[in-house]
C-alpha cells in the first residue's frame, strides 16, 4: 500500500512539474499582453481563432468532403429504383459514414492539438482581461486549475480559491473552435450570477456568454 501511494504522489508530482512549465510560459507573457490596447487584446481572439483554422484546414477539408459525398449520395438513394443499385449506395453511405466518423475524431484531434498549442498566449490574453474589467488577476495555482480543466481532469479546489475565476481560462480557450462552451452546475444561483460577474472578461476578448437555468413557474 505505501508503494502504491508513493507511485502515485511521485506521479502526480510529475504532472504538476509539467504544468508549472506552461504556467512559467503564461507568466512571460504577461508584460507583453498588459503593453496591449483594449483593441489589440479583443483582436488577439481572432487571431487565435485564425491559428487554429490553419492547424486545422487539411483535416477540416477531408472531413467536409466525406459529408458532401455523404450527402449526394442519399439523394441519389432516394433516386434510384433499382434494388441491386439501391443496395450498392445503401454499403456506400455505411462506409461513409464510418470515414466520418474517423475524420470527425481526426479533426478534433488537431484541434485540441492547436490550443493546446496557444494556450499559453490564450490564458494569458483571459488573465489580463480579467485585471483590466473585474479587477483579478488569476494566480498561478488557478492558472494549473485551467490547464487541469482544459486536459478533461478534475481540478479540487476549496472555498474561496477562485474557481469561477479559473473556469474563465478553459471555457475561453475552447470557445475558439467555434463550437461553443458549456459550463454546467447543479447550483441555480451560481448559474444566474457568474455569466454577469464573468462577462466583462469575456466582452473583453470579444465572446459572448449566456446562462440557462429553470424557469421560476408563473
Amino acid at each position: 500500500m505505501l508503494k502504491w501511494l508513493t507511485s502515485l504522489v511521485d506521479s502526480n508530482e510529475k504532472v504538476v512539474g509539467k504544468l508549472e512549465n506552461v504556467v512559467a510560459e503564461i507568466n512571460k507573457l504577461e508584460p507583453e499582453f498588459q503593453a496591449l490596447t483594449d483593441e489589440q487584446l479583443k483582436a488577439k481572439t481572432a487571431e487565435f481563432k485564425a491559428d487554429i483554422a490553419e492547424a486545422t484546414t487539411e483535416a477540416r477539408r477531408e472531413f467536409d468532403e466525406a459529408v458532401s459525398q455523404l450527402n449526394e449520395t442519399r439523394t441519389n438513394l432516394n433516386t434510384v429504383e433499382n434494388d441491386v443499385q439501391r443496395d450498392e449506395l445503401e454499403t456506400q453511405c455505411g462506409r461513409l459514414q464510418l470515414r466520418i466518423t474517423e475524420l470527425e475524431k481526426a479533426l478534433k484531434k488537431k484541434e485540441k492539438e492547436a490550443l493546446n498549442d496557444i494556450l499559453p498566449e490564450a490564458f494569458a490574453a483571459v488573465r489580463e482581461a480579467a485585471r483590466r474589467t473585474i479587477r483579478q488577476r488569476h494566480y498561478d495555482v488557478q492558472l494549473l486549475g485551467g490547464i487541469v480543466l482544459h486536459e478533461g481532469k478534475i481540478a479540487e479546489m476549496k472555498t474561496g480559491e477562485g474557481k469561477t475565476l479559473v473556469a474563465t481560462l478553459p471555457l475561453y480557450l475552447n470557445s475558439l473552435t467555434g463550437h461553443g462552451v458549456h459550463l454546467a452546475t447543479v447550483n441555480d444561483y451560481l448559474a444566474r450570477r457568474d455569466p454577469y460577474w464573468m462577462g466583462p472578461v469575456y466582452s473583453a476578448l470579444g465572446v459572448t456568454v449566456a446562462c440557462i437555468f429553470p424557469q421560476v413557474p408563473g
